[in-house]
């Protein structure tokens, strides 16, 4: 099944620009402490990777999304999750995800953790598809520029499938 997959990027580039994204993050937070917010279960394997090579110090928790469900375009309205107030609350937060497609998603954890007076909201994601993006968001920090076409692997998956591959594939068309 995964043969079929068309690989957009393999695992030695996104291991490479996983480290320069670190070093973007290390950059921009300059020692000071930050809360890092996976958002599950995408980001998971991006996440990890990230992390280890953070050198700012920095507080783990995670948010849930659920926008897809077994399809391949947004069904609803991003249903988020995050965590206690108190977990937030006067801490600058970087958003991980795995993909900035509307903007949906980040805008509504966004919203969420200001709201519970998140002294900063930053994005982080391994891919930016911007050609569906709805409004003028940009991430603060990206890994790859893909086209619109549905991607799998790292931790992305089309009806929980194929997130243990090593890279990022396009599913082909009758498959999504």
């Amino acid at each position: 099944m995964n043969d079929a997959l068309a690989p957009l990027l393999t695992a030695r580039q996104i291991e490479a620009r996983i480290a320069q994204i670190a070093r973007e993050v290390d950059k921009h937070y300059d020692g000071e402490e930050f809360v890092l917010l996976p958002v599950l279960k995408g980001a998971v394997v991006f996440a990890a990777d990230l992390m280890r090579q953070l050198r700012n110090p920095f507080l783990l928790e995670f948010a849930r999304s659920r926008s897809y469900g077994s399809s391949s375009d947004a069904e609803h309205a991003p249903e988020v999750m995050v965590p206690a107030a108190e977990v937030v609350a006067d801490r600058h937060v970087l958003v991980v995800d795995d993909i900035l497609d509307t903007g949906n998603t980040f805008l509504a954890l966004k919203e969420k953790l200001l709201e519970m007076e998140a002294l900063s909201v930053r994005g982080c994601f391994l891919l930016d598809k911007p050609t569906r993006r709805v409004g003028t968001l940009k991430p603060d920090f990206f890994g790859f520029e893909v086209p619109d076409v549905f991607v799998v692997g790292y931790g992305l998956d089309h009806a929980e499938h194929h997130r243990n591959l090593p890279f990022i594939g396009r599913l082909p068309e009758g498959m999504a």
